[in-house]
C-alpha cells in the first residue's frame, strides 16, 4: 500500500527547512512549512536575551503562537514534523501545530535540527500533546536527513 506523506516544518533560520526539503524529495512527500502568524525577527530569536520572544515563549507552557494559514493533514498517512531545538525542546508554534489539528491514527515522525541539544525532551512532550497519534522515534538531522528519512517513513 502506498502511503500518501507529508513534511511539515518550522525554520527559523532556513536549517531545518533544507533538512524538510531533503526528507520530502527522499521519500516522495508533498511539503508545507509552518509559517507564524508574526514572523520571528533576529531580536526575537536571540536566546542570550532574557526578554526575547522566543525566551518568553519557551518559559511559558501555555504559549500557542498563530501559525499563519492553517495545514490539512487529512489526507496523509504519515506525518514528519519538522524544527529547531529550543531550550531542550520544540518551539511552542510545534504545540499550536499539534493542537491545531486529528492526529488520531496518523504515522507522526519528529525530526529536528540543533546545535547541540538532543531531540528526547521534545519527543516527550509532543507525544503528551497528541497522544492519539501512533509515534514513531525521531532524530535529530544535523546531516544525512534523506538517508534516515526512508527508513523512518517504511
Amino acid at each position: 500500500m502506498q502511503h500518501k506523506i507529508l513534511v511539515t516544518y518550522f525554520s527559523a533560520s532556513g536549517v531545518t527547512a533544507r533538512a524538510a526539503k531533503e526528507i520530502a524529495s527522499s521519500v516522495g512527500a508533498d511539503i508545507q512549512e509552518i509559517v507564524p502568524a508574526a514572523p520571528y525577527s533576529a531580536a526575537d530569536l536571540n536566546w542570550m536575551d532574557k526578554s526575547s520572544r522566543t525566551t518568553k515563549e519557551s518559559k511559558d507552557e501555555t504559549c500557542r503562537p498563530p501559525i499563519a494559514a492553517d495545514i490539512d493533514i487529512k489526507p496523509y498517512d504519515t506525518i514528519f514534523i519538522g524544527f529547531p531545538v529550543w531550550w531542550y525542546k520544540e518551539p511552542a508554534i510545534i504545540d499550536t501545530f499539534l493542537e491545531s489539528a486529528n492526529f488520531a491514527g496518523k504515522r507522526v515522525i519528529p525530526f529536528a535540527t540543533s546545535g547541540g541539544s538532543g531531540i528526547d525532551g521534545a519527543e516527550k512532550r509532543m507525544k503528551k500533546l497528541c497522544p492519539s497519534a501512533d509515534w514513531v522515534k525521531g532524530k535529530l538531522v544535523n546531516h544525512g536527513a534523506g538517508a534516515w528519512a526512508k527508513g523512518a517513513a517504511e
